[in-house]
């Protein structure tokens, strides 16, 4: 397998990251880091379905059950809602700003709402072909003459989760009481920024709480080979969303997707700790919602300390999530192999069996002849 190792310096000062939290009217005493620092995170469970081992991936559906939303009592109901007057997701709100309100200068709560996007043209097209010769040959592809799927845009099926998510939050907003995300991010790819902007853009929001997203490069999904995690350039999205803001530093074209490596899943969750620490560390908002991807939520679960959820398209996972500043420590300086080349034909299959793998014709095939038929997180 041909594979590239470099020497990957993750930066987490405050140059880099800004561990400021000075911002904060509801913590005490504030502090501001200006060594190195590393930040621990902790998935609080408990509190909703989607973080109980029990509860089947599968087949559960967020919309129907309020967001996940464990009906329970928390120690400060006594004093918030004496009379029980106050919805479930009131009464865990008020929960989850007593933690902030009781926690050390080191620590904070968040309440992250990680959504995926809905389907999209490649999602439909790996259904349509199956997942070995997705990989090998068909994703590599822009499309197939009939449908595009470079930075792939969402199928009809997929706008209709989207609608589906923003029936659901106009709901849970009126009756159920949710808070309203604060702060909004998306992955730059347009099948998740278009999920985030019909979710969320026509809802009767708070003015304090404006639908106001934020772009950021490394909330895109598992950067492979294939066309469909290749971004569009930053004119383009800008044209297609005016209504999102993109990250300082955020480039013209994708300097990251190459086509003929794929990132390692090691790679991957080194920049999903450096976003988070981002989002952590400069964003003092409690309650942030991220529209992202499969395989990149499920590497924010990983480090998150979170269990593992697999979710289908339009599907969402909350987590009430608690950071730890462990303070000043040496960089951190870790050895990974970043890419690795995949194996692909030149042309479709001879076969293609779920399990197995597919198999390229002698002539078609490059030096790795045999792909695997490991599923796509897309």
């Amino acid at each position: 397998m041909l594979a590239t190792s470099v020497l990957v310096t993750l930066c987490l000062s405050s140059t880099c990251l800004g561990w400021e939290w000075e911002k904060s009217e509801s913590r005490g005493p504030k502090q501001k880091i200006t060594g190195e620092s590393t930040i621990n995170y902790t998935t609080l469970s408990g509190f909703f379905q989607q973080d109980d081992p029990a509860t089947d991936s599968g087949s559960f559906d967020y919309t129907t059950s309020n967001y996940g939303l464990i009906d329970r009592s928390y120690p400060t109901d006594g004093e918030f809602d004496p009379n029980k007057e106050k919805t479930q997701w009131e009464r865990f709100a008020y929960y989850v700003d007593s933690l902030n309100r009781g926690c050390d200068k080191n620590a904070q709560y968040k309440v992250l709402f990680m959504g995926r996007h809905g389907e999209g043209y490649h999602n439909a097209a790996e259904s349509f072909y199956g997942t070995p010769a997705w990989n090998c040959y068909w994703g590599l592809l822009e499309g197939n003459g009939t449908s595009v799927w470079r930075d792939a845009q969402l199928t009809d099926a997929g706008k209709a989760q989207c609608t589906k998510a923003n029936n659901f939050w106009k709901h849970a907003l009126a009756i159920a009481k949710i808070p309203a995300p604060q702060s909004y991010y998306s992955s730059p790819l347009v099948r998740s920024a278009t999920t985030a902007n019909l979710t969320f853009n026509s809802l009767d929001l708070p003015a304090e709480r404006p639908f106001a997203p934020i772009v950021k490069e490394y909330l895109r999904e598992g950067i492979s080979m294939r066309t469909c995690d290749e971004r569009s350039n930053k004119t383009y999205l800008q044209s297609l969303l005016p209504a999102f803001k993109f990250e300082d530093g955020f480039t013209e074209n994708d300097k990251l997707w190459k086509g003929y490596e794929g990132e390692t899943s090691e790679a991957q969750l080194k920049r999903t700790k450096i976003v988070f620490d981002d989002i952590f560390s400069n964003d003092d908002n409690t309650w942030i919602s991220i529209t992202s991807h499969s395989g990149q939520i499920s590497a924010s679960l990983k480090v998150l300390n979170h269990i593992a959820f697999s979710l289908s398209t339009g599907q969402a996972i909350p987590a009430l999530i608690k950071a730890v500043n462990l303070g000043n420590v040496d960089p951190a300086t870790t050895t990974i192999q970043s890419w690795a080349a995949e194996a692909t034909c030149k042309a479709p299959p001879i076969t293609s069996i779920s399990g197995q793998g597919c198999v390229c014709s002698s002539a078609s095939s490059t030096s790795l002849a045999v792909a695997t038929a490991t599923a796509t997180p897309v």
